[in-house]
């Protein structure tokens, strides 16, 4: 997480998304930040006038690959905690 503070743009994103990925379980508060921080590096990466349209793409990407059993619990979480999370989940 302390490297990725020295990036920008979607590197940023994407190397907190990682960091994200890997030190989720100390706060189970903090799954949604690796799905949220990703969707941001794919909005960084796009041309401007692209970016949200991408971010919502990556979103519904995300969405289809949750699996069955745990899917409306993290739609759910990412209804009730959008706003904490950049509105990203905005798909």
């Amino acid at each position: 997480m302390a490297a990725a503070r020295e990036l920008s743009g979607a590197a940023r994103h994407a190397a907190f998304a990682a960091g994200q990925a890997a030190v989720v379980a100390h706060v189970a508060a903090h799954e949604l930040g690796a799905a949220a921080y990703a969707i941001k590096a794919v909005q960084a990466a796009a041309p401007k006038e692209e970016s949200e349209i991408a971010g919502r793409r990556e979103c519904k990407w995300q969405r289809g690959q949750l699996p069955r059993a745990i899917r409306d619990l993290v739609l759910d979480d990412q209804k009730l905690r959008n706003n904490i999370c950049w509105f990203v989940f905005n798909c």
